[in-house]
């Protein structure tokens, strides 16, 4: 039962909202005054308020502040017998919901606070709708290469500066954009996602800047492209190095000028748009090889973030697999599971070649297909099992000279160590470092006896 406030200084209009209120089946308080009306509200929560402006001591307006600074999920209609437009002004700025003139007519009361009502609820869920989106897309780390990750989301959040995201496929690049954009102050405006691999060629324009009716077959409506949806929020161009020369010169006017022509038309429109991208391809090299414009690069790139591998922050596997567990056992309504030492030995020790997004199949995998409380070793697939499972050396093109030489070094190192039997000393010795550095580098690379 939803529950009502009647704040009026006159008691035959309190009365006769009350009868009227109480019919419809709504729970009922009065009060006669400002600070009879908070004392209500301390006793007990209201879902809505219905306020007369002017009453001796504290008017309404004065306390529709007081209410929406200490309990903003009220809603609140305001009455008045000499209405102004100044009045009503005030009142919306506030944050009423409406304004009731007096005499007060039994269904306009009845429509306002019902709508009023639903409002509330729609708010309500819209926020927890928020909560449940930001929740999926939580980063998740205690490592020193999360925190890194971090820190520069930190500093480049604030600005309006566009960020190139790289890094192997599966590495959480998106969830790195959208932090980006909900810890900036666009973080209320819409954040548009585009994967520009998944949509084909000839259509990838018209997705981006929209069209005009007759401007091909199929277009039968003018339409919005992903840039106007994006107005005055972020745009993420995911998997940016797959577009097509063509689309990029556009998107380069786009970033330049700030404005642009849909597919079909001849009207310049303007937006505020920033834009955030993600590849995992090396763009550097792309530009060399003509397949990606160098000055569209250059643009993109102001602010460059690496996303790492998970195999070069094994420290936040354990933490992932608890979120992963937590969350699919809350979606679907699973039971908790538990881990074994063992399986979790074993998930850290494999290098996840499909990264968090590989790990979090797996999890999803053993929740469902585990029929015991408790994951045991026995329950991974095969290639977690064994030390078959460590990644070979990797001499991707797309990589960079640092991640170039970390492969090789964590390579060698590896090979070092079981050659010698995970003797740390010996190993030490025998690559000419200090004993130290080399269990610096053991827990860098994530390596562990398998």
């Amino acid at each position: 039962m939803k529950k009502i406030l009647v704040v009026d200084d006159e008691k035959n209009i309190r009365r006769s909202v009350e009868m009227i209120c109480a019919g419809e089946g709504y729970s009922v308080r009065t009060a006669a005054d400002a600070e009879e009306a908070m004392q209500a509200l301390g006793n007990q929560a209201a879902d809505l308020v219905l306020l007369d402006i002017v009453m001796p001591g504290t008017d309404g307006l004065s306390l529709l502040k007081r209410i929406k600074s200490e309990l903003p999920e009220v809603v609140a209609i305001m009455v008045s017998g000499n209405a102004t437009l100044q009045n009503a002004v005030t009142a919306t700025r506030e944050g009423a919901y409406d304004f009731i003139e007096k005499p007060i007519s039994k269904e306009k009361l009845l429509i306002s606070i019902k709508n009023a009502l639903q409002n509330r609820t729609l708010a309500k869920e819209n926020v927890e709708l928020k909560k449940q989106i930001s929740g999926s897309f939580e980063m998740v780390g205690e490592s020193h290469a999360m925190q890194e990750i971090l820190d520069q989301i930190a500093k480049v959040a604030p600005t309006n500066g566009r960020v190139l995201i790289t890094g192997e496929s599966g590495t959480g690049k998106e969830l790195i954009a959208r932090a980006i954009h909900e810890n900036s102050p666009r973080g209320n405006g819409p954040f548009i996602k585009v994967n520009c691999a998944a949509i084909p060629e000839e259509l990838i324009e018209s997705e981006l800047f929209g069209s005009v009716k007759g401007a091909f077959t199929g277009a039968t409506e003018n339409r919005d492209g992903k840039f106007t949806q994006a107005d005055g929020g972020t745009l993420f161009l995911d998997e940016v190095g797959d577009m097509s020369l063509k689309v990029q010169a556009k998107v380069l006017r786009v970033l330049q000028e700030g404005e642009f022509e849909k597919v079909g038309g001849n009207k310049t429109l303007k937006v505020d748009v920033r834009v955030l991208a993600a590849t995992n391809k090396d763009l550097e090299t792309e530009s060399r090889a003509g397949r990606f414009r160098e000055d569209l690069y250059f643009r993109l790139n102001v602010i460059p973030i690496v996303s790492p591998p998970l195999r070069r922050r094994k420290d936040d596997i354990p933490v992932l697999v608890r979120h992963f567990m937590s969350t699919f056992s809350q979606a679907n309504g699973y039971p908790a599971k538990t881990i074994s030492d063992e399986a979790a030995k074993a998930l850290r020790a494999y290098d996840w070649p499909g990264n968090i997004r590989e790990l979090g199949n797996i999890i999803e995998r053993l929740m469902i297909m585990c029929s015991s409380d408790t994951i045991a070793v026995a329950d991974l697939p095969g290639n977690i099992q064994t030390p078959t499972s460590r990644m070979p050396l990797s001499l991707d093109a797309g990589m960079t000279l640092k991640e170039l030489r970390e492969n090789v070094e964590r390579e060698y190192i590896a090979n070092t160590l079981k050659k010698n039997s995970w003797n740390v000393s010996q190993t030490a010795k025998e690559l000419d470092i200090d004993r130290t550095n080399l269990h610096k580098k053991i827990k860098y690379y994530g390596l562990g006896e398998v």
